[in-house]
């Protein structure tokens, strides 16, 4: 008989037992259950409610469960349905009635919240450390390339040059934000719903207080109801795992179009590649393509979890059960891809003379002729105006911008000096893009050195 059958007079049908059993997935939460039994079964003891003395012996039986459960000398069957009937099952039949008090003035509503509570947090800490080596795989790329010249992009086409480094550096700054929010979650998450019962509170006099301080938690909980009713702390670290996806996919797009032919700026290393199965020449960009890929399946989790509570009336309803799995997935997703991407990016080659040789394209310096003009004195829509005449000339003419005199410049451009026909160097342009969180030089070298300072 289940644990809750008292009220039942029959056994439970065998495909509702099948259907309807969570352990096959939530058995990864059992050292969070165990940690939250020690934590609730101490306060009982404090506030009076069981004997010290049972309280000790639960929290030695629990950590024997713990050592069983690690070395896999611990049975799971889908009558007992989830974790956390596991492991009271498992007290009880050690200790009898006194392993029958450990749910007292606790319901597995409340019991499921604080476990995915603790989990989450622990998982956020984890995540941030990953992020964190993916952004030192990233700054060494920039600090081992930081005189590397290549196009910039918009629209994917040439636009100006800027330091491959500098691009290697907006993920990085990307990757900040993604840690700080998983940071911000935390707070949230952070809140011990403990204590809450099924949705009504206990009559027993408890300490949530006790259980929040000896679990480390921020705060308690302040509406029963909310704490067992709602996951919007998961729907909010989902949200914060998919933008980290998708600056791993926009990025994944990047090292792909890089790789191709067309592009042929970087060389990935063999260990991190794989072939084709009918063409033997074939090296493909598999992890930064199976990434970009994986950033659907966060999506997925994240999107479903939100339909998954979208119609649910206060308080608990057992279609909670279904969160974990999404929320499992987008995690382990997101470790998978931490795990693998670091050392593709810190192995990574870069064909530095292709860069520059695709960043040397005279047109990319068009801006560098119309911001002249401004220091000139003219208005810097007419400078544009003028410019883009002169890229539209030299096009007509079939002439490159670089290779005209300074008299056919002065047909759209009347204000040219001599020194125009020297702004057509990549080079010079990133020079002179001193401004903060600009391309030059040297605000990126500083910028590299603040990271590795940052990082370290």
């Amino acid at each position: 008989m289940a644990l809750w059958g008292g009220r039942f007079s029959t056994a439970t049908d065998s495909e509702l037992t099948a259907f309807s059993e969570s352990v096959s997935f939530d058995k990864r939460l059992y050292k969070f259950d165990i940690l939250g039994s020690k934590a609730h079964s101490a306060m009982l003891a404090a506030a009076g409610i069981i004997p010290f003395e049972t309280a000790e012996k639960i929290d030695m039986e629990l950590s024997e469960i713990e050592k069983r459960i690690d070395s896999g000398d611990f049975k799971f069957t889908s009558e007992l349905e989830d974790i956390h009937m596991h492991i009271e099952n498992a007290l009880i039949e050690k200790l009898g009635n006194e392993g029958a008090r450990v749910h007292t003035a606790r319901s597995r509503n409340d019991q499921v919240a604080l476990d995915i509570r603790l989990y989450l947090r622990e998982e956020i800490t984890q995540i941030s450390a990953m992020i964190k080596d993916m952004q030192r795989a990233l700054t060494g790329q920039a600090d081992a390339n930081d005189k590397v010249i290549m196009p910039g992009f918009t629209h994917l086409q040439h636009a100006q040059p800027v330091l491959f480094a500098h691009h290697m550096l907006a993920y990085v700054e990307m990757l900040q934000r993604d840690i700080e929010r998983l940071g911000d979650c935390r707070k949230r998450i952070n809140v011990m719903p403990l204590g809450s019962g099924a949705l009504a509170g206990t009559t027993l006099p408890i300490n949530r207080e006790f259980v929040r301080e000896k679990l480390g938690f921020d705060a308690i909980t302040a509406n029963s109801m909310d704490a067992v009713a709602d996951r919007d702390f998961a729907i909010e670290l989902l949200s914060a795992l998919s933008i980290f996806a998708m600056h791993i996919s926009r990025l994944s797009e990047d090292i792909i179009l890089w790789c191709s032919q067309e592009y042929n700026f970087i060389e990935l290393a063999d260990a991190f590649c794989t072939g084709s199965s009918l063409m033997p020449q074939k090296k493909n960009p598999d992890i930064a393509e199976l990434s970009r890929g994986k950033t659907a399946r966060v999506y997925g989790s994240l999107m479903a979890l939100l339909t998954l509570c979208k119609g649910l009336p206060l308080t608990y309803n057992r279609d909670l059960q279904e969160d974990k799995e999404q929320i499992f997935d987008a995690i382990d997703t997101v470790k998978k891809i931490l795990r693998v991407y670091p050392p593709m990016i810190a192995t990574l080659s870069l064909k530095a003379e292709n860069m520059l040789k695709a960043a040397s394209d005279p047109a990319l310096m068009a801006t560098d002729l119309a911001e002249r003009l401004v220091e000139l004195g003219v208005p810097f829509r007419n400078a544009h105006h003028r410019v883009g005449a002169f890229v539209k000339w030299c096009r007509d003419n079939n002439q490159a911008l670089n290779k005209v005199s300074l008299a056919e410049m002065r047909i759209s451009i009347p204000e040219a000096t001599p020194d125009f026909l020297e702004l057509f160097s990549p080079e010079s342009s990133v020079a002179k893009r001193e401004v903060p969180g600009g391309t030059g030089f040297k605000t990126v070298r500083a910028s590299i050195d603040l990271w590795i300072k940052r990082l370290d």
